[in-house]
Formats: C-alpha cells, sequence, structure tokens
C-alpha cells in the first residue's frame, strides 16, 4: 500500500511525504503506483516553477517534499493532489492511505 502523508499547519498543507508500493501489479506494470508517481514529481515540478522552493528529498521507495511555512498558493496545489489520490482511491481501493499530520 502507497502511504500519502500529508503535512498541514494551521489548516494549511505544508507538504507531503509518499512511500511504499500499491500493490495492484507488478513492478513496472502497476497503473496506481505510475499514476502517483508522475502526480507527486508534477506537483514538486509545479512549487518550484511558481519559485516556491520546495525541499524535495528522495530515497530509496520514498519522496518527501517540504514547502516551508506554507502558504494559500502551496496548500492549494497539495490539496489538489490529495483529492486526486482519494480519486485513485475511490477507483481503485486498498491501495493508498492517505493521512494528514500536524507540524
Amino acid at each position: 500500500m502507497i502511504r500519502a502523508e500529508f503535512y498541514e499547519k494551521q489548516g494549511l498543507l505544508t507538504g507531503f511525504k509518499f512511500s511504499g508500493h500499491s500493490g495492484y501489479a507488478e513492478s513496472g506494470k502497476d497503473v496506481v503506483c505510475a499514476a502517483v508517481s508522475s502526480a507527486v514529481q508534477l506537483t514538486a515540478n509545479i512549487l518550484d516553477e511558481f519559485g516556491l522552493k520546495p525541499q524535495v528529498t528522495v530515497g530509496d521507495n520514498v519522496i518527501e517534499c517540504i514547502c516551508g511555512d506554507g502558504g494559500e498558493i502551496p496548500s492549494r496545489l497539495l490539496n489538489v493532489l490529495k483529492q486526486h489520490f482519494e480519486a485513485i482511491l475511490e477507483e481503485y481501493p486498498n491501495t493508498i492511505k492517505i493521512t494528514i499530520s500536524e507540524v
């Protein structure tokens, strides 16, 4: 299962951490993992393009992206990412666990 943890501070999303594998299909053929990976990379690139200077850390099967103190724009972008994962989860149950942690 993919673990999708969103960070929240004072009601605004400020970052995320994703790890794991959905288990929907074997590695290389898993549409859920492909959708999540693509959306995460796109979001990090958009945050960077808007000059929000996200701190992105990539490890073995884990990525973390932190947008400092946040603000309305990164929070809105991260909320869209969360909604995207909720839509994937509806179509492919038991593949993503979404949590929100106060930071």
